[in-house]
């Protein structure tokens, strides 16, 4: 087993390997209950491992809807009164199974309820083992926008197992690979040439080839997050095109998967780095090459600039009205542009325009 410290508002560790719930145990002082979060389709996973754990606690079955529809105050709500009417105190935990969408409330039910309860994360997709899990954002949606309420809320204890994947229909699996490609652009170029020698491999669940980017992913938040938890500056190359991203979800209402937003997002952002004069078309050619070569998207569709631009002015990373928006001079070298022109922001997207 492969693991990953972490420093934020306290250390934790990323253990990536098969899921041994026996690493909890030493951290469950005084704990009597356990809240497992789960969406319903994975419920009979979730069943039969949780039925094998053997950690003389109450566990408290929580099922909740599948995808973004889960990150609502509606949910949030369902699950605070499910909290309450099993006692649930400071002393006891709560562990999410499931995708980003699961980890990302789970967090932010812990992070609200009696103002902080420990926590564990236990993410089954790529997106959510190289990213959403960790790190400690937490929040829900709101029709105004994505992640917009939330809060920073690290867990005590990451589970990776990549035997999950076994299962995860493989458009998942190659959404999730959007977030790999991400970190291979804004930290670790040794990435982008593994999906280089053999793309094909990266979409085998059980290859070395993708557990090998996934560990180096998780290394890349790890190092990010152990210097700057709260975006102070530093945690803000993660999110390398997310800034269109999002706004193509909350335009999609949350129907995209994320990193297929991503991935349009990150080609968007690379045209925008060319047109600044930031970086040369190579830098675009090779994200686009690399985004193909597993069939991830990078066009979105025309005539919707004016709806983006006002999205992304609602986005958390706007400071005093400008828009903010992470670029790249080369592999690993970040530029960050703020208040672009309505020009360039047309020209570039002109250029991922399907």
């Amino acid at each position: 087993m492969k693991k990953i410290s972490i420093s934020a508002e306290h250390k934790y560790e990323v253990l990536i390997g098969d899921l041994d719930i026996n690493n909890l145990k030493p951290l469950l002082k005084d704990c009597s209950k356990i809240a497992l979060l789960y969406p319903s389709e994975i419920s009979e996973i979730v069943d039969r491992i949780s039925a094998e754990w053997d950690l003389s606690v109450e566990l408290i079955m929580i099922e909740l809807p599948e995808g973004e529809s889960q990150k609502s105050a509606e949910v949030l709500i369902e699950i605070w009164n499910t909290l309450s009417d099993h006692n649930f105190t400071r002393s006891d935990w709560i562990i999410g199974i499931g995708g980003g969408a699961t980890t990302d409330l789970a967090g932010f039910a812990a992070a609200s309820w009696l103002r902080g309860v420990n926590w564990a994360s236990v993410p089954t997709t790529v997106a959510g083992m190289v990213d959403a899990a960790i790190g400690g954002k937490t929040g829900i949606n709101i029709p105004a926008g994505k992640n917009l309420v939330g809060a920073f809320h690290s867990p005590r204890i990451v589970f990776v197992d990549p035997s999950f994947l076994e299962t995860l229909p493989i458009d998942e699996l190659r959404s999730g690979l959007a977030e790999i490609i991400k970190c291979g652009f804004i930290a670790d170029e040794e990435i982008l040439k593994i999906f280089e020698a053999d793309s094909q491999k990266l979409l085998q669940w059980n290859s070395a080839q993708l557990l090998e980017v996934i560990e180096r992913s998780v290394q890349v938040k790890a190092d990010v997050v152990s210097a700057d938890l709260k975006e102070a500056l530093l945690r803000e190359i993660l999110n390398y095109g997310h800034t269109l991203a999002h706004a193509i979800e909350g335009i999609e209402d949350f129907s995209w998967r994320h990193g297929d937003a991503v991935s349009v997002g990150m080609v968007f952002a690379a045209e925008l780095a060319l047109q600044v004069g930031y970086c040369d078309q190579r830098l675009v050619d090779r994200h686009r090459t690399i985004l193909q070569s597993v069939e991830l998207p990078i066009s979105y569709k025309q005539l919707v600039l004016p709806e983006l631009i006002e999205r992304m002015g609602r986005d958390k990373k706007v400071r005093n009205g400008q828009l903010r928006f992470v670029l790249l001079e080369n592999e690993g070298k970040i530029k960050r542009l703020e208040g672009a022109s309505e020009a360039d922001l047309s020209i570039a997207y002109e250029k991922i325009s399907s």
